[in-house]
């Protein structure tokens, strides 16, 4: 009903393995009793030769595993704070969050079962009673902790976060039980129906942000409940406060928002298909945004992910050639197979070239060469500058409704300039901002997107400074129609012309086998773009996405 996500309650009954050994609870008025049954406490004695300390090294054994976290969760289970502080690598800390977890969360009767360890991780769950002000509710979940070395002697000890408290948590989080300050919301769409995470897995985010923006502006009534308090470093990624448990209901205000329940429906049955995807769709006139989803939910990629772009960057960089008179639609441009800059030397897919091609023909296919070439010619911040003044990103002021990452194009030289040009170097996007770099090129002028109307609450909106000069569009305009004609967006948006236009996108990514791909894309009044991390070509993995939505919403 327009809440926050709560942690389901778990029951585990059985005695566990913890390492060979069997680590059980037994109730006792209340109090639990952490228990372990075996042998390897000599092992943690620090010996001595020759009167010099040895310093412990190599893999932890699984004795010291065993012996460390259960130290630490024996203390922490009678409520001894120094003690199972003492057993962590950073007491401060631990000793500060544990001793909230009593005072301020209002967590008692706490018993822990701990699993059976891999390697040095050791799964366990957690169960408790908070009670508050003559309110009292249990409360279950599981989290989980890595026993490390420390560097000074080789004392096996907690690696502190503040995760094993609670896998919610982000080192600087609190855990408070009261009343919360902020009344719930009942968000609905732009018909008027409720949006639940129950029916619209991705809003589970989504949610949190509306409630906290708007809670205290709805006209609904706090309630009392336990709830994640986020510390500076989490409200600076822009996170917002979530609830765990409700010990009494408050009252919701209403928030109206502009996503269409039939394309939000669609979006989460697209991104179910795949691992890590994540997609926006919204409306170029206006910047409404229609639907956001994204397969994995504990994070919102969609508006708040910060990824390379690859070759979706490129609709910007083209804007800005053009408009330099670097380059033309259909005037011959070089694509060759390698182009040296900066030192790096820049390839294309399978080092293809293109001979005595236009640059229409480079942008269709994709031609990363064509673009390097001309870095020589820019400045160090051309590009930045084309992102700000023209397509409104990279300046943190979009105010949507709900906590945004912006887009971040960052003025660099050399090589990791010319990388920049196609979407990688200090590039970083996520598929809100490439969808309303899709959505200027179809509208023709920066409209920002939001969820919640302006009208609500009287906020400004961005705005960019300038709009490109009618050539500069028409061109950028054949570029991305071509594109979805005849390049590698073609497979994905067959059957969707003639008024659209898209750009497809690859981005290496340190680690991963294969690259995130990226899709943006217009088609009429709708504009969309999606990414798929660790998929592969965007035109493969996140063009289906996109363009199944495009298609479904010009219908509705």
């Amino acid at each position: 009903m327009g809440k926050r996500r709560r942690v389901a309650e778990r029951r585990r009954t059985r005695p566990v393995v913890l390492g060979g050994m069997i680590a059980a609870v037994v109730g006792g008025a209340g109090i639990g009793v952490y228990a372990l049954y075996g042998s390897g406490a000599a092992a943690d004695e620090n010996s001595a030769a020759s009167g010099h300390r040895t310093v412990k090294t190599g893999p932890l054994s699984q004795a010291e595993v065993r012996t460390a976290s259960a130290r630490f969760l024996t203390a922490w289970r009678k409520g001894q704070v120094s003690r199972a502080a003492a057993a962590t690598d950073d007491p401060s800390a631990a000793g500060a969050l544990l001793t909230g977890y009593a005072e301020d969360a209002h967590l008692k009767g706490v018993t822990l079962t701990a699993g059976t360890a891999a390697g040095a991780k050791v799964p366990f769950s957690v169960k408790a009673t908070v009670s508050y002000r003559g309110l009292t509710k249990p409360l279950a979940y599981d989290s989980s902790l890595t026993v490390v070395r420390r560097e000074s002697d080789g004392e096996p000890l907690v690696d502190w976060h503040s995760s094993v408290v609670h896998p919610d948590l982000k080192d600087g989080d609190r855990l408070v039980t009261g009343e919360s300050g902020t009344p719930p919301v009942k968000a609905v769409d732009r018909d008027g129906g409720e949006l639940t995470a129950a029916r619209y897995r991705s809003l589970g985010t989504v949610l949190d942000g509306l409630r906290e923006k708007y809670g205290k502006k709805a006209g609904g009534k706090a309630g009392v409940e336990l709830r994640v308090v986020r510390g500076k470093a989490s409200k600076a990624a822009k996170l917002s406060d979530k609830t765990l448990l409700e010990l009494s209901k408050g009252t919701p205000g209403t928030v109206r928002t502009t996503l269409s329940p039939s394309l939000q429906a669609a979006a989460e049955r697209q991104v179910g298909k795949r691992a890590r995807a994540s997609v926006v769709v919204l409306r170029p006139s206006t910047g409404e945004i229609l639907a956001v989803a994204n397969s994995g939910h504990g994070f919102n990629t969609a508006f708040q992910g910060s990824l390379a772009p690859g070759s979706t960057m490129k609709v910007i960089t083209s804007s800005l050639l053009i408009e330099k008179g670097l380059a033309s639609a259909d005037k011959r441009h070089p694509c060759p197979k390698t182009v040296s800059y900066g030192g790096w030397k820049f390839h294309n897919d399978d080092d293809f070239q293109i001979k005595g091609g236009t640059f229409k023909a480079s942008f269709a296919r994709s031609c990363n060469t064509a673009f390097i070439s001309q870095a020589k010619k820019l400045k160090n911040g051309d590009l930045t500058k084309q992102a700000q003044q023209v397509f409104g990103l990279s300046m943190n002021n979009w105010a949507i409704g709900v906590p945004t990452f912006d887009g971040s194009v960052p003025v660099q030289s050399a090589a990791q300039m010319a990388a920049s040009l196609i979407g990688q170097g200090g590039v970083r996007m996520n598929p809100l901002n490439m969808a309303s770099v899709a959505a200027t090129v179809k509208s023709g002028a920066f409209h920002q997107p939001y969820l919640v109307s302006p009208s609500v609450d009287h906020r400004t909106l961005a705005t960019a400074q300038r709009t490109m000069s009618g050539a500069t569009l028409s061109q950028l305009r054949e570029l991305m129609r071509y594109t979805a004609a005849y390049g590698t967006a073609a497979e994905a948006m067959a059957g969707l012309g003639p008024d659209y236009g898209a750009k497809t996108g690859s981005a290496e990514v340190d680690g991963q086998k294969k690259p995130n791909g990226w899709f943006t894309a217009y088609r009429g009044d709708l504009a969309a773009a999606g990414v798929v991390q660790a998929g592969g070509h965007g035109g493969d993995t996140a063009g289906p996405i996109v363009a199944t939505l495009l298609k479904l919403g010009a219908k509705g």
